[in-house]
């Protein structure tokens, strides 16, 4: 599975949340980069429900 464009895919569709996006790459599934390329936003950990 390519999490990054399933991801990235709830985010524009707006099924997603930032913050879930931000659990996800503490789940290890995307990168602190693939973040940003998602939300045009720089990862903060703090961002993480978790």
């Amino acid at each position: 599975m390519d999490w990054f464009k399933t991801i990235k895919w709830f985010y524009d569709s707006q099924l997603w949340t930032k913050e879930q996006v931000a659990d996800a790459v503490q789940y290890g599934k995307i990168t602190a980069e693939q973040y940003q390329k998602i939300t045009s936003e720089e990862y903060n950990e703090i961002e993480s429900t978790n």
